[in-house]
């Protein structure tokens, strides 16, 4: 087959996230079993340097043409000009559909989401534009009722069943894990040593991680935090004086961007993760952090309730508050057992989830 992605992010663009490292998983199965796989998607820049138009990428072909705005328009022209026949599209929900439906008649389509926005928007957009995002959204989907959807997470499949897509046209295929599981149990830091993973800013919930903190630092007073990921230098700088506001500074580490095997390793010292995410599709960083042996205590939403397996693998809050956080994850710890029975449950749950099982129902989902 000729399979046409239609993404406003690749892998290299610097604000791709889990979606992308999905979505690259998947298509570098479909090639491998014989497919041409075209990602359309936009331009970038990093520091001075424009993306390239055109390049391969672990045998996938990525296009890129115009900004995060205008690529909509652009998918439009690539699909109905390029030349190409294409037998499949994957339309990329991000926010804002593709629209494909209304264009690419003649085609089979799938519609891959990780999320429903919804609440999202009011993180990322003020008033009013965050309550016609909520509303709108609904209406965008629209086109979409008679095509079949891939998702991430039981989570997301009833957010699009609110949103009147049917349950018959719902795939769940979750998530692969790229590092490799530890087969024993990690030596951790010598003092209780709390991890947040993740772009920093406010829908991710490190301001809640934060205060969080506060509240363990009051029991727990050897205790360090450390902040792994990049945001925002005037964001970044705005959390560091709530910090210095709260007095607990110099037991927060910003470690910024790192390299992988460096997430990883950070991750396989600490003792648990925090994440306070207003939503996510999948907890990807969650299972990350299990697959080195290190529980999550997590806020129940959307994605992070999938990924945390509650009672075994970390806990999934009842209450979603910075206070709560701070007790339960004071509880786990100070449980030594209870501790080390979810470190080697988060193993086994690590383990389960392979991207060859998961290629493998994307491909037969594809293949229909």
């Amino acid at each position: 087959m000729n399979i046409l992605i239609l993404n406003w992010r690749d892998p290299k663009n610097p604000k791709s996230g889990g979606a992308e490292i999905v979505t690259l998983e998947h298509a570098k199965a479909w090639v491998k079993a014989g497919n041409k796989v075209t990602w359309f998607t936009s331009e970038f820049k990093i520091k001075d340097e424009r993306s390239k138009t055109n390049e391969k990428v672990d045998g996938i072909n990525i296009v890129r043409k115009g900004t995060f705005i205008t690529v909509f328009l652009h998918a439009f022209f690539y699909y109905l000009f390029s030349g190409e026949k294409f037998d499949l599209v994957i339309d990329e929900i991000h926010g804002l559909p593709f629209f494909t439906p209304l264009y690419a008649r003649n085609v089979r389509k799938i519609a891959f989401i990780h999320e429903v926005a919804d609440e999202i928007w009011d993180y990322m957009y003020p008033f009013p534009i965050n309550l016609i995002g909520r509303k709108v959204e609904k209406i965008l989907l629209l086109p979409y009722k008679n095509i079949k959807f891939i998702t991430v997470s039981n989570s997301t499949k009833n957010d699009l069943i609110k949103n009147g897509i049917k349950e018959t046209n719902i795939s769940v295929i979750l998530n692969g894990i790229n590092n490799k599981v530890l087969s024993e149990l990690p030596l951790k830091e010598k003092n209780p040593t709390f991890i947040f993973v993740s772009r920093v800013v406010k829908m991710k919930g490190i301001e809640e991680v934060i205060k969080a903190f506060f509240y363990i630092l009051r029991d727990i007073d050897n205790s360090q935090l450390w902040i792994v990921g990049d945001g925002e230098p005037s964001y970044v700088e705005e959390l560091k004086e709530k910090m210095k506001s709260y007095s607990i500074s110099p037991r927060v580490k910003f470690w910024g961007r790192v390299p992988n095997d460096k997430k990883l390793e950070l991750m396989s010292r600490a003792h648990i993760l925090l994440h306070a995410s207003v939503k996510e599709g999948w907890g990807l960083v969650v299972i990350e952090a299990a697959s080195m042996a290190t529980p999550s205590v997590v806020y129940n939403v959307s994605g992070l309730k999938d990924s945390v397996k509650n009672g075994k693998t970390g806990v999934v809050l009842a209450e979603n508050s910075a206070k709560e956080m701070a007790k339960q994850a004071i509880l786990l710890i100070n449980d030594k057992k209870r501790y080390m029975e979810y470190q080697k449950n988060c193993l086994e749950w690590a383990k389960s989830l392979t991207w060859k099982k998961s290629n493998s129902q994307s491909l037969n989902l594809i293949n229909i």
